[in-house]
């Protein structure tokens, strides 16, 4: 027969394994590390997206989730240890800004699940593959920049300024799309393309000047985390120099670049959550398909056009998802 004592302990053992006592019991915080590319001011809105998005889900910093932020700064070079840090740190999921840090991550871990985010061609470089099975532990979101999208930039340029004979594409080391596709759809439109190179931040300055002396008549630039870190100061050198632009990133538009046309970035982060949501859950990055942009959208910098002296033809206005005034 069961004494007293005995009876007690063991009504306190059957309370500590109830239901309602586990569901009181804090959960460990998942750790999710992020490997950005850029800069914390830089890329706020986009970390913020992100953030909400997994709120939506529940996933709430602070309560049930930690971040581990880790900034390139703009510098490639210090993505193997930041990756390095974060394996060894453990965290449960990888988001990736871009396809460098991907690649990074992929090279430090076949274990930790990755999520890429705006990743320009996952498949030629081994990132995953396929888009439908990525196989491995790396999944999430390709802006895959195809030729007919690069030959959209220099049309939508075009029709802005008809008179336009010669454009200048900027590019740096951490370019990773493909750019003779531009040439290409350069000569069909009767446009001479030419490239120039910006090495470093010192370099901006001297590119622009590069590209008045060559007469060159507008700029394209491509998604570029160099470009994208100082994008400021691009669209001020542009405004500076007067030379007319179209963006792949609709940030430069909002920062003062005359047109764009993108997908938006920060929902790129958005949908990022919804992978690392199921990720958590217990889906395995090699059987969640990798997700392509469906919808692109034109920004015009009113504000910048009259600022250049540039009258904007009225169907190309009405074309556009957002004016800028």
């Amino acid at each position: 027969m069961m004494d007293r004592r005995a009876f007690v302990q063991a009504l306190a053992g059957v309370a500590l394994l109830s239901p309602m006592a586990a569901a009181e019991t804090p959960l460990k915080a998942r750790r999710i590390g992020l490997l950005m590319s850029t800069t914390p001011l830089a890329a706020s809105h986009i970390v913020a997206a992100f953030a909400d998005g997994l709120r939506e889900l529940g996933h709430v910093e602070g309560k049930n989730v930690v971040f581990e932020y880790r900034w390139a700064e703009g510098k490639s070079e210090r993505f193997a240890e930041m990756t390095a840090d974060l394996v060894r740190q453990r965290v449960d999921v990888i988001v990736a800004s871009s396809q460098a840090p991907a690649l990074a991550a992929k090279r430090a871990t076949q274990t930790i699940p990755i999520v890429m985010v705006n990743a320009t061609d996952p498949v030629e470089v081994g990132l995953v593959a396929s888009l439908a099975r990525p196989g491995g532990n790396v999944t999430g979101l390709a802006q895959q920049l195809t030729p007919e999208i690069r030959a959209k930039h220099l049309q939508l340029l075009k029709e802005a300024l008809p008179k336009v004979s010669r454009v200048a594409v900027l590019r740096s080391p951490a370019t990773t799309v493909g750019l003779e596709e531009y040439k290409v759809a350069g000569q069909a439109l009767e446009l001479r393309v030419q490239f120039v190179e910006v090495r470093g931040v010192e370099d901006l300055g001297g590119a622009f000047a590069t590209m008045v002396r060559d007469r060159v008549d507008a700029l394209l630039v491509p998604g570029d985390t160099l470009l994208f870190t100082e994008r400021q100061r691009v669209a001020a050198l542009a405004r500076e120099h007067r030379l007319p632009g179209i963006y792949s990133l609709r940030e430069f538009t909002e920062a003062g670049g005359l047109m764009s046309y993108s997908v938006r970035l920060s929902e790129l982060f958005r949908r990022a959550a919804v992978y690392v949501d199921k990720i958590l859950k217990g889906a395995k990055p090699a059987e969640l398909p990798v997700e392509q942009p469906t919808k692109f959208e034109f920004v015009i910098n009113l504000k910048t056009a009259k600022a250049l002296g540039l009258t904007i033809p009225p169907p190309l206005l009405l074309r556009a998802d957002h004016v800028i005034e």
